[in-house]
């Protein structure tokens, strides 16, 4: 997910974007603890994806308090 893609999202599709990559990070985390996963990069793109959408989330917050 480019940061392009969150910036033109919503609040509102950005927390349910973030509660769904966090569902799919769980999920992750217990494949790879039963030896399951296949794509170990993918649990650093759901990461860096969180990250980007929690960063775009606060600064859109800090301007819609100015």
């Amino acid at each position: 997910m480019k940061a392009g893609e969150v910036r033109d999202m919503t609040p509102d599709e950005l927390k349910d974007k973030l509660l769904q990559l966090k569902k799919e990070q769980f999920n992750l985390r217990f494949q790879k603890a039963s030896g399951q996963l296949e794509k170990t990069a993918r649990i650093s793109e759901v990461r860096k994806d969180i990250a980007r959408i929690k960063t775009i989330l606060g600064e859109k917050a800090r301007v819609n308090a100015n």
